[in-house]
Order: structure tokens, then sequence, then C-alpha cells
């Protein structure tokens, strides 16, 4: 069972991508309580919990979670634009070029 934080979960992509992902049997999806948004140690705490975090976020915010994140394994698909050309981040096009797919599957940080 993969385990997978939304940060901006309440936003309309979050709650999207939070639509998508309930009824899947094999994901466990972690949710911040309301209050907590904004609390950096929960949102660590939850980004260490995680295989995958989605970031559905304001750039600013996107990157500030990035950086919680730096000393984790979590897996990171940032939806901002924050780091959609950054080169330490796969774009993830899959049709982008032929060896693209195995560059998203591989990435640690994956730009959408």
């Amino acid at each position: 069972m993969h385990k997978v934080f939304i940060d901006g979960q309440a936003g309309t992509t979050g709650l999207r991508i939070h639509e998508y992902l309930a009824p899947r049997a094999d994901i466990t999806l972690l949710e911040i309580a309301e209050a907590d948004r904004k609390n950096d140690a929960a949102k660590h705490d939850l980004i260490r919990e995680a295989d995958v975090v989605i970031l559905c976020l304001p750039d600013d915010a996107a990157a500030r979670t990035v950086k919680l994140a730096a000393n984790t394994n979590t897996r990171i698909i940032d939806a901002s634009t924050a780091h959609r050309v950054h080169p330490d981040w796969t774009y993830g096009l899959p049709e982008l070029t032929r060896e693209q797919r195995e560059g998203i599957h591989a990435a640690r940080h994956v730009s959408n």
C-alpha cells in the first residue's frame, strides 16, 4: 500500500487529485488537519510518512515544502510551476522524449 500526501488538498487541484486517488485500494491518503496546514512540523511528519507527496500549492509554498522534504526519501510530484524547468527535476511528460518515461519512473522529483 502506497501512502500519498497531497499538500494543498483543499485547493481545486488538490481536491481533484484526491477525488481520483480516494477510491483506489492500493493507496492510503494522508491528510493534514485544517489547523496544521501551515504547521511545518506537522507537515514534515506527514512528508516523512508518505511515499509520495503531491504539491498542489502556489510556487513559493511548493518550494518551502520541498525544503521540508530535503532529508527524506519521499518522492515529490509538483503541480505548480516552481520546479517546472529546474535542472534537478524531471518533467512529468512521458511523451517528451524516448527516455522520458524511464526518467520519470526513476526520479525523486517530478514537475508537472
